[in-house]
């Protein structure tokens, strides 16, 4: 009769106890193009792990100085308006795991485990933290940057960029830019405008003018009142998910400047895998957690939204 060698759990267990550490560091290596938030919204990792909410207050100064009578008892006062609010942290969790099989194939060949699984668990995490952080998550109660409840949503000057001319869009863009710098009385400018993606695209191929050796998009990149105020370059981004995301589902363009001050996210507990256990008489698995909250717009007259574009 033949002898069938099967690996005993405790031999298992340590087989991939011994991959899991090359595994996990090849996983968190990779950085994924296609993720957008860490470009668009600043992170904050500093809060304990396990805490439940994250208080911060919202400041609003007050008070004009003005002539007095050198006899005068009424001097004018400053004061601060000081507004407490809380940001709660919820838990998520992704993993992954091996079967016997897949287990024993590896250890016979001599071959390291692959890690397929882990990467996947990695990038369902990032994808994850990519949709809180744009559009919210109502079973938490997250708003997400593209629907903010707090922020100004304005409508386009013109409008419809489909059948408008090159002046009109720029005009539409410097426009939202103006009033979102108007609201705060011109001390804060937006660096940063996001566009639906086929806006972006429009930009990115249409012709400034009829020479045709310009596009729309190069020359608002240097032509626009952020960049002539400061004399710093706009960051353009097109988006996917903005084309609908405005009022009566219209395409939406987002004006902000992107400061902690203004806004951030907090994700006390990146993802971390934990160590690995035996989940079932065959098969091993590493479970994966995170927590995180939603997207805090603190100093919502520094983002704009401009809808009908």
């Amino acid at each position: 009769m033949r002898h069938i060698q099967l690996l005993d759990a405790q031999a298992a267990l340590g087989f991939v106890v011994s991959q899991t550490s090359y595994i996990e560091r090849q996983v968190n290596e990779i950085v994924y193009a296609d993720i957008q938030y860490p470009q668009l919204i600043p992170v904050d990792t500093s809060a304990p792990e396990w805490i439940k909410t994250v208080t911060y207050y919202s400041a609003d100064k007050v008070g004009k100085a003005d002539w007095i009578n050198g006899n005068a008892d009424d001097i004018p006062l400053a004061s601060t308006e000081r507004s407490k609010l809380e940001t709660q942290i919820h838990m998520a969790g992704i993993g992954y795991g091996y079967g016997l099989e897949e287990i024993s194939q590896a250890q016979m060949l001599g071959i390291n485990l692959t890690a397929d699984d882990a990467m996947a668990a990695r990038r369902a995490y990032e994808e994850m933290v990519d949709r809180v952080a744009l559009l919210g998550d109502s079973s938490k109660g997250f708003s997400g940057l593209f629907n903010f409840p707090g922020v100004t949503a304005g409508t386009a000057v013109t409008g419809n960029w489909a059948t408008a001319t090159a002046d009109q869009i720029l005009a539409d863009v410097n426009t939202a830019l103006t009033v979102q710098a108007q609201g705060t009385l011109f001390t804060a400018f937006s660096d940063t405008l996001l566009l639906p993606y086929s806006k972006f695209l429009l930009l990115a191929t249409r012709k400034v003018n009829q020479d045709g050796l310009e596009s729309i998009l190069t020359y608002l990149q240097r032509n626009n009142v952020y960049t002539a105020q400061t004399g710093r370059p706009l960051m353009i981004k097109g988006l996917n998910g903005l084309d609908t995301a405005g009022a009566g589902g219209t395409a939406r363009m987002i004006s902000y400047r992107r400061d902690p001050s203004v806004l951030k996210m907090h994700i006390p507990m990146p993802h971390r895998f934990l160590p690995v256990y035996q989940a079932g008489p065959i098969r091993w698995e590493v479970p994966g957690i995170f927590r995180l909250g939603g997207v805090d717009v603190r100093r919502p007259a520094e983002v704009r939204y401009t809808d009908g574009i």
